[in-house]
């Protein structure tokens, strides 16, 4: 018989993450050893499970994914770390693979193809889910050959939309009725692009859409 590989399930929904422990549990090579729902309780856990593969959310309180991605590199680097998001922007997927995610894959994934997933970075290999290949190869046909000196055309679409709405005065959740998102979907995109604009605050980041002419773009909803 094989040896059970160790999961460890890194997700802010309790309730998630026992479907994702009852999937799990059910396979005769696979076994939950350890679940948090956030980035620090994860990396406090982790360095004395020694999981084989870390299931990690990218919208978690704290410490998001993506931070505590390569802080994970670094406390367990044995450690094979699979993303598992409802994010399909491509920065995203971009930044997770640099930080050394073994995989990517979206929660809308069957429990077959996230299966397969854990898997294959089990065996060594990297694994993108479908729709994101598609989108990460559409990414760098259309990237330009030198940096944009408008640091807007940085940001993901998602959070070019959030930000050119907190520009123009909307709330969180005005904006999350608007594009059909959670409030915590929001915050999360806001405070990335807020970041790769290098601004902190409102006014800031009014006087940047200003400079590019972002509010008078028409099509943006």
């Amino acid at each position: 018989m094989s040896e059970v590989k160790r999961v460890f399930l890194a997700d802010d929904h309790a309730l998630l993450r026992s479907g994702l422990r009852l999937l799990i549990d059910n396979q005769p090579d696979l076994e939950v050893v350890g679940e948090a729902g956030d980035g620090n309780e994860t990396l406090a856990q982790v360095k004395n499970l020694a999981p084989d593969v870390i299931l990690l959310d990218i919208n978690m309180p704290g410490l998001d994914g993506l931070k505590t991605l390569p802080k994970l590199r670094a406390l367990v680097p044995e450690s094979r770390v699979l993303i598992l998001t409802m994010h399909d922007d491509v920065s995203y997927l971009q930044e997770a693979l640099q930080a050394g995610a073994a995989g990517y894959v979206l929660k809308q994934a069957v429990d077959t193809e996230l299966l397969m997933a854990i898997r294959a970075v089990l065996r060594g290999e990297r694994t993108v889910h479908p729709t994101m290949t598609q989108k990460l190869l559409e990414s760098m046909a259309d990237q330009p050959q030198t940096s944009p000196l408008n640091p807007w055309e940085n940001l993901s679409e998602r959070e070019h939309d959030v930000l050119r709405l907190v520009a123009l005065g909307y709330t969180n959740g005005e904006i999350a009725d608007e594009l059909f998102i959670s409030v915590k979907t929001v915050e999360t995109y806001r405070a990335r692009g807020m970041e790769k604009l290098d601004v902190q605050t409102r006014a800031q980041l009014v006087k940047s859409a200003l400079k590019h002419d972002i509010l008078d773009e028409s099509g943006k909803t």
